[in-house]
C-alpha cells in the first residue's frame, strides 16, 4: 500500500462532514421560496420540452438526473470549494474540480447512462444539448452558490447586528448606572445622617426608601425590559425621595389610563427624564406641580411628564436625554420618538413627551 494513501483517506474523511454540512446549506438554500420559484420556472418547461421532443420513455428521468446534478452538485461544489470569504485550498484545484465536474456529470449522465441502457436520442442528450449543460452546470451552478452564500451571509450579519444592539443596549443600561445622578444620591445619604440625629423615623424612611430604589435600578440593569407599571414605580420612588428630603418642594400627580401600564418598556427608559426634571425643575428652585400622564391608543403609548421651569434647551455635555433617544432607537427602530420643549404656551413649564409601541418585540435577551 502507498504511504500516501491512509493520509489521503484520513483527508477525504475528515473533509466529508463540512461537505454534508454545505450540502445541507444548499438544500435549504434552494427550497427557500425566493429562490424555488424561478428555479420551477426554468425547470419545469426544460423537463418539458425534453419529453416532448424526445421519443424515449427514459427521456424524461434523464432529464432530471441532469437536472438535479445542476441543482445540487454544481452549487454544492462551488460553495465547498470557494466560500464567501477566501478558498478551500489552492484555487487552481478547485476550479479543476469544478469544471471537471460538470463535464464528468452531464456527459456521464447525458451520454454514459443512455448508452449503458440503450436509450435513443433525446433533445438534452444531444451533443449540443450536453454541451449546453455542462455551461449551465458551471455558470448556473456559480450563480446559485453565490446568491447561497449572500443571503446567509447577510442572515448571520443581521443576526449579528440584533446580538450587537441587544449589547450595546445592556452597556446603555450600565452607563445609565453610573450616569445616575451622584449629586443627588450624596445629597439624600447626607441629608437621611442629619435626619438620624434630628428624626430618626424620617431617616428610616429615607433609608428604606433609597435601598428599595436602589434595588430596582440593579435588576433593571440584567434585564432588557420590564412591565411600564414597574417604570412608573421606579419614576414614584425617584420623586418621593425628592419629597422625603423637603416635602414642600413640589405637589406630584400622576394620571395613568386604565390598562395603560400593561406594556412592556425598555427598563429605566423615564429615569434620566425624571431625574432630568426634578434636577431643572424644583432642584433649581422652581415651585409647582410635576405631573405624571400616560395615555394609550390601540397601537402607541403616550407619557408626558410636565415640570415648573422653562425649557433652556440641551445643555452641553448633557449624556441623559440623548440616551434616551438612543435607546429608544435600540428598541423600536423608528417606531419611537421622545421630545422635551415647553408645555404648550406657558413657557414656564417643561413638558417632555414619549411615545412608543404598546408592544416590545424582538427584544429579549
Amino acid at each position: 500500500m502507498p504511504r500516501w494513501y491512509p493520509r489521503l483517506v484520513s483527508d477525504a474523511a475528515r473533509d466529508l462532514l463540512p461537505l454534508s454540512r454545505v450540502l445541507a446549506g444548499t438544500v435549504a438554500g434552494l427550497l427557500a421560496p425566493r429562490r424555488l420559484f424561478p428555479i420551477t420556472v426554468v425547470v419545469v418547461p426544460l423537463l418539458s420540452l425534453q419529453q416532448t421532443f424526445s421519443y424515449d420513455a427514459m427521456a424524461l428521468p434523464v432529464g432530471m438526473l441532469m437536472c438535479a446534478a445542476f441543482l445540487l452538485v454544481a452549487p454544492t461544489l462551488w460553495r465547498y470549494f470557494f466560500p464567501l470569504h477566501g478558498a478551500r485550498g489552492p484555487r487552481w484545484l478547485g476550479a479543476s474540480v469544478y469544471g471537471a465536474s460538470g463535464v464528468l456529470f452531464m456527459f456521464g449522465i447525458g451520454h454514459g447512462l443512455p448508452e449503458l441502457i440503450g436509450m435513443g436520442s433525446t433533445l438534452l442528450t444531444t451533443f449540443p444539448g450536453i454541451v449546453v449543460s455542462v455551461a449551465l452546470f458551471w455558470v448556473g451552478g456559480w450563480g446559485l452558490a453565490r446568491d447561497i452564500d449572500l443571503e446567509q451571509h447577510l442572515l448571520a450579519s443581521q443576526a449579528r447586528a440584533a446580538a450587537l444592539e441587544r449589547f450595546a443596549e445592556h452597556a446603555q443600561l450600565l452607563a445609565l448606572r453610573s450616569h445616575f445622578d451622584p449629586h443627588f444620591l450624596f445629597n439624600t445619604l447626607n441629608a437621611i445622617a442629619e435626619w438620624c440625629r434630628e428624626d430618626g423615623r424620617v431617616a428610616e424612611r429615607a433609608i428604606l426608601a433609597l435601598s428599595s430604589m436602589l434595588h430596582t435600578i440593579m435588576t433593571a440593569i440584567r434585564t432588557t425590559r420590564w412591565p411600564l407599571a414597574k417604570e412608573l414605580e421606579l419614576v414614584d420612588a425617584l420623586f418621593q425621595m425628592y419629597l422625603i428630603r423637603d416635602p414642600e418642594l413640589f405637589v406630584y400627580a400622576r394620571d395613568v389610563e386604565a390598562g395603560a401600564a400593561g406594556g412592556d418598556v425598555p427598563p429605566m427608559i423615564l429615569l434620566p427624564i425624571a431625574e432630568n426634571a426634578m434636577k431643572h425643575g424644583p432642584g433649581a428652585g422652581h415651585r409647582g406641580g410635576v405631573a405624571l400622564s400616560v395615555r394609550a391608543d390601540a397601537a402607541t403609548l403616550v407619557i408626558d411628564l410636565v415640570n415648573p421651569g422653562a425649557y433652556r434647551g440641551p445643555r452641553d455635555g448633557g449624556s441623559g436625554l440623548p440616551m434616551v433617544e438612543q435607546r429608544l432607537r435600540l428598541a423600536y427602530g423608528d417606531r419611537a420618538s421622545f421630545a422635551i420643549g415647553a408645555d404648550g404656551d406657558d413657557h414656564h413649564r417643561t413638558r417632555a413627551t414619549v411615545r412608543v409601541p404598546r408592544t416590545l418585540e424582538g427584544r429579549t435577551p
